[in-house]
């Protein structure tokens, strides 16, 4: 006779609760899987941060800052989600990627967040090529139009 199947009560990468068959009160299980999807798909922070706004709206994340204090202590590096007036924290896994707001920047949890720094345009030289300067510039607007480079 084989093994009986077993199943794990969340979801591997995000914790997303399972549903049992006769399990009662499926929609609080539900809710919170759709909450958190909710928070994840398309995925955009407010800004990153060290302590919790003084005012927050439902839904709003932020990338919780090393260091952090208050209600955000011990929560370095997580997605701090401010849902039914508390805050869920999410922690990252590699490859999500996200969208601060306020500097227009893509950030990817790879380890430890990653972003990309704009490069310094080169300045020395006895001949300064302009055509190539012409070109840098052009290709670091493009980068930050797409979100690599901060828009600041």
């Amino acid at each position: 006779m084989p093994d009986p199947v077993t199943f794990d009560s969340a979801s591997a990468r995000f914790g997303l609760p399972f549903l049992y068959s006769g399990q009662a009160q499926k929609e609080v299980f539900v809710n919170e899987a759709f909450s958190t999807t909710d928070t994840l798909l398309h995925c955009k922070v407010e800004d990153e941060a060290g302590s919790p706004p003084a005012e927050a709206a439902e839904g709003q994340t932020w990338l919780v800052a090393p260091g952090a204090t208050g209600d955000w202590s011990g929560q370095d590096g997580s997605l701090a989600c401010f849902r039914a007036g508390g805050w869920t924290f999410i922690p990252p896994c590699d490859g999500l990627r996200i969208f601060n707001a306020a500097s227009g920047q893509e950030n990817l949890f790879f380890g430890l967040w990653r972003k990309a720094s704009v490069p310094l345009e080169p300045l020395d030289g006895t001949t300064v090529d302009v055509e190539a300067r012409a070109t840098i510039s052009s290709l670091i607007a493009a980068l930050r139009v797409v979100g690599v480079f901060p828009t600041q």
